[in-house]
């Protein structure tokens, strides 16, 4: 498979679909280590049959004879060579692990990328930061274990197994069997211990997802925390999700260690080694071996138990690599906007955008729209108002397909959204939200985020209709100043970026979602000054809680409960006395209000 394919088959188990594009090499790693640990052990034998021909043949002098000094030499030289051979090998297959496992990271992380590159925007809004970060970054990282050293181990365990058993039985098959004797034993407990395993497995990874993501959350949320001084309340949710993990992992950790103790206690050198020579011993006081038919086994059996105890680790931490790849899978299987094919893609004749009988129901069945049906004509101005949690925020979001209706269609220019490519889309449909996104990147690259090819001078120009220039060619690097390492953003310094690099892009058709409504009064003044400069010839839609500032729009749309409730202008809806005037009436009482507390 080229450097380049990224693509996972479908329809194995997990661990199938996600090492399928190296199988072949860590197949083939494991054939090595298991012939280079058949060929490191081949010096024991040597050195058994050298200890045979010294006691054998000592000559009528006491001195070994020519053929037996020739037959030592050849089985030293052999045994040097087998070892170095087998250590080549053994190096080999630890190469090919390696090299595939960084090919593997390699390609889960870029299929990870280009799969969320395709998903819907409103896709990251429902998804903790820490969910992600753990499958790209921690859960990547974890499969190592199984990729790089997991395969070398098995081939080596079957190499040590397969030449030790037919070794000790090809020169006793008693003591062999009395040698061997732990083995079964070893394996009972070993399953055991996966069975014991795989039972708490899924929780632990639950509170451990919990965990990592209640941290993120306490660890951003410090200064608030601080400034209102609720330390106590914003411990006490880090401290649950701490102490739901620390009982997870003793619920995970604690059937494992009689059965740990037991397998470690039975392929233990000493174990085997006391086996050994309490038979050994038995068979030559009765006359079944000679002392020197223990030697074999004395060098040969302990060797056995290293692979074995590594294959142990190594399955110890293959629940949580089958875990990690579940997570990695699960981005994998993202959904993603259809992909349109080129024959279908279509472009708009204007901007004219409708919502024709929209409805949208979110994941969790909550109705966020429903049966939306209204125009935005090319030049006009519209508002959208309503009570917290009337669907505002998600209508912007559908006319930016951060993701598709349910029902119904919304259109710009004729053309349904999602026959239309998402960079056509964004050319002619800028954006300014209330959360606001910058990337690790200099400041100039995320103004010209939209248009990479923009120049130094337009920029800047971007840059100065959005009232931050003067703050950006303050610094020591200017425009080449990076986003959270050169300067830390305030909330409305980020705003005015964002709203510098809509400039830049120049669309037509304008979304603004509450663009001021999480910043002091001296950032406020300034964004308005910018987006005055930035509405000025395009067809707007503008989000607000504010209606003071929404007043003189050519058409009010008032949701509540996900419906159009009313809609027309400033003076038809307060003239009707309905949802809008109430909602007029009480911001003049509250204006009013904040007058009179300025005043003392």
């Amino acid at each position: 498979m080229s450097t380049h394919d990224t693509s996972i088959p479908q329809g194995k188990s997990t661990i199938s679909q996600v090492l399928a594009p190296i199988r072949t090499r860590l197949i083939a790693a494991a054939m090595l280590a298991g012939i280079g640990t058949i060929l490191t052990m081949v010096p024991l034998a040597g050195m058994a049959h050298i200890a045979k021909i010294l006691v054998s043949d000592p000559g009528t002098t006491g001195e070994l004879s020519t053929a037996s000094m020739r037959e030592i030499g050849w089985v030293v030289a052999a045994s040097v060579a087998s070892l170095f051979v087998g250590m080549g090998c053994m190096f080999l297959g630890e190469l090919v692990t390696h090299l595939a496992d960084n090919q593997l990271t390699y390609q889960l992380r870029l299929a990870v990328m280009r799969r969320l590159s395709q998903a819907p925007l409103g896709w990251f809004t429902s998804r903790a930061s820490g969910d992600v970060k753990q499958a790209m970054q921690d859960d990547i990282a974890t499969l190592h274990s199984l990729t790089a050293h997991f395969y070398t181990a098995v081939g080596r365990v079957l190499g040590a197994l397969l030449i030790s058993v037919l070794y000790l039985v090809a020169l006793d098959w008693k003591i062999a069997l009395v040698t061997l004797l732990p083995l079964p034993g070893f394996f009972l407990f070993l399953r055991r211990l996966m069975q014991a395993s795989k039972t708490n497995m899924g929780e632990f990874i639950a509170q451990l997802e919990r965990m990592n993501n209640a941290i993120n959350e306490f660890v951003c949320g410090i200064p608030v925390v601080k400034a209102f001084g609720t330390t106590g309340k914003a411990y006490r949710g880090y401290q649950a999700a701490v102490d739901s993990f620390a009982q997870a992992f003793e619920q995970f950790t604690r059937p494992l260690v009689a059965s740990m103790a037991h397998v470690h206690a039975m392929v233990t050198a000493v174990t085997v080694l006391g086996l050994t020579l309490t038979f050994g011993i038995f068979s030559v006081a009765i006359g079944w071996s000679e002392p020197v038919d223990l030697v074999p086994f004395i060098l040969v059996a302990p060797g056995i138990c290293a692979p074995l105890l590594l294959l142990h680790t190594l399955l110890h931490d293959l629940g949580s690599a089958v875990g990690a790849a579940q997570r990695v899978m699960a981005l994998l299987e993202t959904p993603v906007l259809p992909s349109i094919p080129a024959d279908e893609r279509q472009l708009p004749d204007d901007h004219e955008v409708r919502f024709e009988n929209v409805s949208y129901v979110y994941d969790n069945a909550q109705n966020g729209l429903s049966n939306l049906h209204f125009t935005l004509p090319p030049g006009s101005v519209t508002a959208v108002v309503g009570p917290s949690g009337a669907g505002k925020s998600t209508l912007a979001r559908l006319m930016l397909r951060f993701f598709d209706p349910t029902h119904g269609r919304i259109t710009l220019g004729g053309v349904d959204l999602r026959h239309m490519e998402m960079s056509t889309l964004y050319q002619r449909m800028g954006f300014v939200l209330q959360d606001v996104r910058l990337i690790h990147a200099s400041i100039g690259d995320n103004i010209a985020l939209g248009r990479p090819s923009a120049s130094q001078q337009e920029i800047e120009d971007a840059a100065r209709a959005a009232n931050i220039h003067e703050r950006i060619a303050a610094l020591p690097h200017g425009y080449r100043s990076m986003v959270g390492e050169d300067i830390q953003l305030s909330g409305g310094e980020q705003q005015r970026i964002s709203i510098a690099r809509a400039m830049l892009l120049d669309p037509p058709l304008l979304v603004l979602d509450e663009a001021t409504a999480a910043v002091d009064a001296s950032n406020e003044l300034a964004i308005q000054q910018a987006l005055s400069r930035l509405t000025q010839g395009r067809t707007l839609v503008i989000i607000s809680h504010h209606l003071n500032s929404i007043m003189h729009a050519d058409h009010i749309l008032v949701l509540d409960g996900g419906k159009v409730a009313e809609q027309g202008d400033h003076d038809q809806l307060l003239a009707r006395k309905g949802l809008y005037a109430r909602l007029w009436a009480l911001e003049e009482m509250t204006n009013s209000l904040q007058s009179k507390v300025a005043a003392c």
